[in-house]
């Protein structure tokens, strides 16, 4: 596995592991290229939408004018006051914070006396330019095409899929938040998934519709997107080794064909250093460490030399990559057929149904809280699995229901 990108480059080219390059996470790695997967996807049909005509450009009024307003000057400056606080001792201190750099950034250390410096000198120099820029307002009207605002639209998603991935893991686990609130918060796992799809998809309609697009044509690009999105990032857990694996596998049967690993595999180096010691390391070692009040990572380093040495025994099923073969049979289904669907809609709420059915299955051989709900004993992502595959079913039947299709066609 490959907590880190110094484990992958130590498979690949030999060199240490927990090396400078650690600071690069492998699952926040995989949620970049998630994200610009989608862009690629999302640019390329908004852009054939806009050339069948389903979608036009919006005419719209642009001001510009030399001088920065005083909440860019106030934004500037807050940047340069964290960055000048948080930066030097990240330098200084790159051996300690390199493991966990989310926690350092997110803490209240820092070098504040630079940081208020950095951020006065910078509203400084911007007060002194606005002085000597052109005060006047110019205002040109252009048509705007929809496909430009691409990466608007996919970083909104962003942003509000992760917050709504972790407000949903806090809700899930109501006394761990309140034992360590920013530990929780600003960790960078229990992420639910179910959490960010709901709060992206609320504040993507509501931008795409501000800026002139019909919601219901982004719902059908973000239906393969997501599913290309979820892909690539259950690609980035398996990776990792993030514990949004499966329960304890099956013996392998006979009729079993495909690679061993594919039915249970035991995550080695895992990122959350659950299970046991790997062979490479010295017990004794690593329980004094423990003893003597050491974190789980530099037990790691004091019995194994390298701060992720544990794998799971016995071995597990390996749901990550189940659920990214789906992912991407899903979206192969969807994107070589979605030229069938004349009826806009179509092609989301068809992701509902598999999206929901998918994960109510998946979640049977997962490792995941499980809720008693009038005689029923399922996980959460199950009961709101439910009410997707019901929302997506309700939403064909509307689509399709004899009455429409006669004011559509």
């Amino acid at each position: 596995m490959y907590p880190d990108l110094s484990y992958f480059f130590h498979d690949l080219l030999g060199t240490d592991v927990d090396n400078w390059t650690s600071i690069f996470k492998t699952f926040g790695v995989m949620l970049v290229v998630a994200l610009a997967s989608c862009g690629v996807l999302l640019k390329h049909e908004l852009k054939r939408l806009e050339g069948s005509g389903h979608i036009l450009p919006k005419k719209v009024v642009e001001e510009t004018t030399e001088r920065l307003s005083i909440q860019d000057i106030i934004m500037n400056a807050l940047f340069a006051f964290l960055v000048g606080g948080k930066l030097p001792m990240l330098i200084s201190r790159f051996a300690e914070v390199k493991g966990d750099p989310a926690s350092y950034v997110f803490s209240k250390a820092g070098n504040w006396g630079l940081g208020l410096l950095a951020g006065l000198a910078t509203a400084g120099y911007l007060l002194w330019k606005n002085s000597k820029a052109d005060p006047a307002i110019k205002k040109t009207e252009v048509l705007v095409n929809p496909s430009t605002k691409t990466n608007d639209i996919i970083i909104i998603a962003g942003l509000t899929g992760v917050l709504g991935s972790k407000l949903f893991s806090v809700f899930e686990d109501l006394s761990g938040f309140f034992r360590d609130p920013l530990g929780a918060l600003f960790s960078g796992s229990g992420l639910n998934v179910y959490g960010g799809l709901i709060l992206a998809f609320v504040a993507v309609y509501w931008y795409v519709k501000k800026i002139g697009i019909r919601p219901v044509y982004m719902m059908d690009i973000a239906g393969m997107g997501i599913l290309l999105g979820y892909a690539v990032g259950r690609i980035g857990c398996q990776l990792s080794g993030d514990g949004d694996w499966g329960i304890i596998s099956a013996p392998i049967p006979e009729w079993w064909f495909l690679p061993d690993w594919l039915w249970s595999y035991n995550y080695p180096n895992n990122v959350n250093n659950e299970g046991v010691l790997m062979s490479m390391c010295d017990p004794a070692a690593y329980e004094a460490a423990r003893a003597g009040g050491q974190s789980i990572e530099n037990s790691c380093v004091a019995g194994c030399g390298m701060r992720y040495c544990h794998q799971l025994t016995p071995g597990v099923y390996p749901t990550p990559l189940y659920e990214t073969i789906f992912g991407l049979l899903a979206l192969a289904v969807l994107w070589f057929n979605r030229h069938k669907f004349k009826v806009p809609g179509t092609i989301f709420f068809i992701y509902m149904i598999l999206n929901g059915l998918e994960r109510f299955f998946i979640e049977k051989i997962r490792v995941n809280d499980r809720y008693d709900f009038l005689g029923v004993h399922w996980s959460q992502a199950q009961y709101i699995s439910i009410f997707f595959i019901m929302v997506g079913l309700a939403g064909l039947f509307y689509l399709y229901r004899p009455t429409r299709l006669k004011e559509t066609t």
